[in-house]
């Protein structure tokens, strides 16, 4: 398990997700991963419009999934 940093551009008004960390296999486990389980198309990119950027390894207790999001609220 990985500790990843995804972020977007593509959707950039206010009420919408910008950055999460999380925790996966892969990058590209983590590019399919949402901020949170269900969110509307203008508030996430699509997966192939998603950043992905390697932090490390994760501890070994450590789930895969969301460990903290970035909302910009309006």
């Amino acid at each position: 398990m990985n500790i990843y940093l995804i972020s977007q551009t593509f959707s950039r008004d206010y009420d919408a997700y910008d950055a999460a960390v999380v925790c996966a296999e892969s990058e590209q486990d983590a590019r399919l991963t949402k901020p949170v389980e269900y969110v509307f198309e203008s508030m996430w990119a699509p997966a192939d419009a998603v950043e992905v950027k390697f932090l490390g390894p994760a501890d070994p207790s450590v789930e895969a999934g969301v460990v903290l999001a970035s909302f910009k609220a309006a």
